[in-house]
């Protein structure tokens, strides 16, 4: 009992208004200290080290590249593009520096009727390139070397190829001005690491597929892009203005509003006028289509003299065509058919020339890594029949 009656008086007493009035205010400061402790981040070392964005090591970078998949292989997709960019700070006017190179090249062997046969190496590209943006993409630029020995260029004018500065301001529109590859044809426009094939279309290798010097607008918008553009009418460098040429294509999309529910069509047309001591003229027209695994795309040329990589020819009045069916038959293997005719002189009778190709691309990682194989058989109204049996491989870095 003597025990017991101290705590009696001792919970009596603090349970009164009096001592409760007289700690309310100790009580408030224990929980403003609290709350105060839980709400307010420390500034300790390991709380601000979380607050700053992770840099990734050279060695996690190229585990990336190693972990890499990639199934879209419409683009080019270069491996060491983190590991080969440098990002500049606030202070500079340019954003990015990104040094990248690619290469292409096949093994191929060439056997006529006669049953002669012949094996070399070929590379189609090696190329070097520094890609630079400035700031809030007022600009970019393009300095781009490349290693293509051709027996009429010496080696300056074989190394030069795009060399241009670009600016994306305009809503729906890229304007650029220098040395870049102008649209001559729908295949002859693309970059080298985005073929189907190994080899690119005869009405390509002769009428398209060249560098020139000039200024040019590209638009892209839902249902139409196109590619105007005016040209210095000299090819690598081998003269200064012998003329001026006009380059322009347009191509009609008419699905795009559809969600891919119907595939992608894309038709188009184009023309490469102008002169080079004479004149020239090429037209052409372009049909692609693209639903799901299956592509398909043909495209027609005709030309009253053209200025392509072989030379220039105003004497020559030249048509061909091509068409080319592919399918992936799974995620990174696709399979691709072409019939490709071409005529060099229409003046002249049964000189026409026509492949027949089969061919598989294995994307390993995109076009970053791509392995080839092409057979093509060559039946010539005025030579030997020929085949082609080409393994090559494609790398961009």
């Amino acid at each position: 009992m003597k025990k017991i009656l101290p705590i009696l008086i001792a919970i009596i007493l603090t349970s009164s208004p009096a001592f409760a009035k007289q700690n309310d205010g100790y009580l408030d400061e224990v929980i403003l200290e609290e709350s105060a402790t839980i709400s307010e981040p420390s500034d300790t070392p390991e709380n601000t080290e979380s607050d700053v964005p992770h840099e990734k090591t050279l060695r996690e970078k190229l585990s990336d590249v190693y972990h890499l998949e990639v199934y879209k292989y419409d683009t080019p997709n270069f491996l060491l593009k983190d590991v080969l960019t440098k990002k500049f700070d606030e202070d500079s006017p340019l954003e990015s520096l990104n040094l990248w190179a690619g290469y292409n090249g096949n093994i191929g062997v060439y056997m006529n009727e006669d049953a002669s046969s012949n094996s070399q190496y070929d590379f189609n590209a090696i190329n070097v390139g520094i890609d630079g943006k400035f700031k809030n993409n007022t600009a970019d630029f393009r300095i781009m070397f490349q290693d293509s020995p051709y027996s009429s260029r010496n080696f300056v004018q074989s190394m030069f190829a795009d060399m241009y500065i670009a600016t994306n301001k305009i809503p729906h529109h890229r304007v650029m001005i220098g040395h870049t590859r102008p649209p001559v044809g729908m295949e002859g426009g693309y970059g080298p690491f985005v073929l189907p094939f190994i080899a690119r279309s005869q009405i390509s290798r002769n009428f398209g597929t060249i560098r020139k010097l000039g200024a040019r607008i590209a638009g892209d918008y839902s249902f139409i892009d196109y590619d105007l553009g005016v040209y210095s009418s000299d090819t690598y460098f081998q003269e200064f203005f012998p003329g001026t040429e006009f380059i322009g294509w347009v191509n009609l999309k008419p699905l795009a509003k559809t969600g891919g529910k119907y595939g992608s069509l894309k038709i188009g047309g184009g023309l490469d006028a102008g002169n080079r001591s004479n004149s020239f003229c090429v037209a052409g027209a372009y049909i692609g289509y693209e639903y799901k695994r299956f592509m398909a795309n043909f495209e027609w040329a005709n030309a009253d003299g053209y200025n392509g990589p072989s030379g220039f020819s105003t004497d020559k009045h030249a048509s061909g065509f091509y068409a080319t069916l592919g399918y992936m038959l799974t995620k990174k293997l696709q399979i691709l058919a072409r019939y490709d005719e071409f005529d060099p002189d229409k003046n002249i009778a049964h000189n026409n020339q026509r492949e027949y190709s089969l061919g598989l691309n294995y994307f390993i990682k995109g076009q970053g890594l791509r392995l080839i194989l092409n057979y093509v058989f060559c039946q010539n109204d005025a030579a030997k029949d020929s085949h082609r049996i080409l393994v090559g491989t494609q790398i961009l870095l």
